[in-house]
């Protein structure tokens, strides 16, 4: 039987329901990724109110701890109670490289299989406002570029499946606005554990940020988005740089005459780490840059990197000799 949330700010409400209007203006049906915790069980609360029967709910199962299958049963009792389709969806990552790297792009796989097949127009993530600050300021602090500083985008599409948009209705909703949702509600929701851990460099900004009043992270969203902006003018000058820089000569990539100055160097080398089939952190490929800029070789992600004149050359690293 389908229950209405109880008493949900009309406000949040509002505000939510014009986010997807801008976002899904044809109206078509979306997907929620709903994890249990409560920025996505608050996107889900709010959609009941303001898209009844627009939408249909995904969560996935990672594998990664003992709690995960009873997170997604929780996840799928607040749908059935709803009366919203939910689906249980299994991802799988790469255990020799980076576990969260790799969940994430299992998690998208896994979400762009069942929109695709559930013929939904836009999938629905709950990052929130502030997620988008704890993010701008922990890339900050690392020196990234301007495509890092950009956070994440409202409007995009999941890899692989460009017909499907992947959008983020909440991205100016306050984290506290949605803890009041799911309170307002009375549902029960997955408490991580990590999200409380000092190791991580996110929590320790979000620490930061609690204790700065005076930052607003509404602002930092604006300021992420003017970075987006930047991003895509710069990303369009990389393309045409590719053409002009770039050469395939026997399984390895020339970037010829390099000086074309430091972020379009990140940007190219990024691009031509990821045609080798590596992605690595964006500080790693700042350090590889610093040393060819220094005539001086390296490796990293697989990929050997050397200085032969002017030039810049990137090939598979050869394997290592045994015994």
């Amino acid at each position: 039987m389908s229950i209405a949330s109880n008493a949900l700010p009309p406000e949040l409400v509002a505000r939510f329901k014009a986010a997807l209007d801008r976002l899904n203006p044809e109206g078509g049906k979306i997907g929620l990724a709903v994890s249990g915790g409560p920025d996505s069980m608050a996107m889900l609360l709010l959609a009941h109110e303001a898209i009844p029967g627009g939408f249909e709910v995904a969560t996935v199962n990672h594998g990664l701890r003992p709690e995960a299958a009873d997170e997604c049963a929780l996840v799928e009792r607040a749908c059935a109670e709803r009366g919203v389709a939910c689906a249980v969806l299994a991802a799988f990552w790469n255990t020799m490289k980076n576990v969260q790297a790799s969940a994430r792009r299992g998690r998208y796989q896994a979400l762009g299989e069942w929109a695709e097949q559930r013929g939904l127009t836009h999938v629905a993530t709950a990052h929130h406002a502030d997620d988008q600050a704890e993010t701008l300021l922990m890339r900050l602090n690392r020196g990234s570029g301007v495509a890092g500083l950009a956070g994440v985008r409202e409007d995009s599409c999941i890899d692989a499946w460009p017909e499907i948009g992947l959008i983020r209705p909440l991205l100016t909703f306050r984290r506290q606005e949605l803890t009041q949702v799911v309170e307002c509600a009375g549902v029960p929701v997955v408490l991580d554990p990590s999200n409380s851990d000092d190791r991580y460099d996110r929590v320790r900004i979000r620490k930061v940020l609690a204790d700065a009043v005076w930052l607003d992270p509404v602002a930092l969203v604006r300021s992420a988005s003017n970075l987006a902006d930047a991003e895509d003018a710069l990303d369009m000058f990389g393309r045409e740089l590719w053409g002009r820089h770039i050469t395939l000569d026997d399984g390895a990539y020339r970037f010829c005459q390099p000086y074309v100055g430091t972020e379009m160097q990140m940007r190219l080398v990024r691009r031509i780490f990821a045609s080798l089939g590596s992605e690595p952190r964006g500080s790693e490929l700042a350090h590889l840059i610093e040393r060819l800029q220094a005539h001086k070789s390296a490796n990293l992600g697989g990929v050997l990197a050397t200085v032969e004149g002017d030039d810049w050359l990137f090939r598979p690293e050869p394997p290592r000799r045994s015994g």
